[in-house]
């Protein structure tokens, strides 16, 4: 059985986290071909817009105990962040297509923080949300100092990883930590729709959005009006841009090719 699976069709790439006997939680080896489907998914021009979501009841619980508990199978602390999370993150932030996080069950701690670095996180009224660090005597980590306290601001972000407090779906919806939330029943076939939606927008133009997004995390107000004046022009020069005139003028649905 293979930890990540990848199913491409009609744009969009699904990447499953596939350890579902151990809630899809991070051994080593999940963790290098998560970085190979991600560069993957990058390199192929069909993949429009990416899905991450986990098998069975669970998204992803974090890094496997067992593993960093195993004299043989332990990686250590340096190499399982440097190696396999930071990379990841870096990933998910550096591709310039829009990742969708389909949380379906519990995530916790790094599967948490995994999900929160997406561009759109959509969650199954089933889901919910752990900084499970502090339980153990640990840090967050894979980025989770970064995004959560400007997802939900530094008060609600500190006392969710100091106290380890467990939070479901909706309550994760208010707080402004995802998207959407959708029912159990119908989760798979909204996330569909979602990532199909995104699919068939001018990439071009979400993947440099992603990059300033990512810019005005560090940039000041100046900084950032160079930037947007930079990609707007690159942006005008985009097949997509053309097309989106024209259908605009021609009272008609564009049809984006990505480009």
């Amino acid at each position: 059985m293979n930890s990540i699976e990848l199913e491409i069709q009609n744009g969009i790439a699904k990447v499953t986290l596939n350890r579902p006997e151990s809630f899809n939680s991070f051994n080593r080896e999940m963790a290098l071909r998560l970085q190979d489907t991600l560069d993957l998914c990058e390199t192929n021009d069909e993949v429009r817009a990416i899905v991450l979501t986990g098998s069975g009841k669970a998204f992803c619980a974090g890094q496997d105990l067992k593993e960093v508990t195993s004299p043989e199978l332990n990686p250590g602390f340096r190499k399982i962040l440097e190696e396999h999370y930071n990379p990841i993150v870096k990933k998910i932030r550096s591709i310039e297509k829009p990742i969708i996080a389909a949380v379906n069950g519990v995530a916790a701690g790094a599967g948490a923080n995994l999900a929160l670095a997406c561009d759109i996180v959509a969650a199954s009224e089933a889901a919910s949300f752990i900084q499970a660090f502090s339980k153990i005597g640990l840090i967050p980590d894979s980025a989770g100092t970064f995004f959560l306290p400007r997802l939900i601001g530094f008060q609600k972000a500190s006392a969710l990883m100091m106290l380890g407090d467990k939070i479901n779906a909706k309550q994760a919806e208010e707080l402004g930590m995802l998207y959407k939330v959708f029912p159990i029943d119908t989760f798979e076939e909204e996330v569909l729709k979602l990532a199909s939606r995104v699919a068939q927008m001018p990439t071009k133009a979400l993947g440099l959005t992603k990059r300033l997004l990512n810019q005005s995390m560090v940039n000041n107000l100046d900084q950032q009006l160079v930037i947007e004046s930079d990609l707007q022009i690159e942006a005008a020069e985009s097949e997509d841009y053309a097309e989106g005139v024209k259908a605009f003028i021609e009272k008609r649905k564009p049809v984006f090719k990505g480009k």
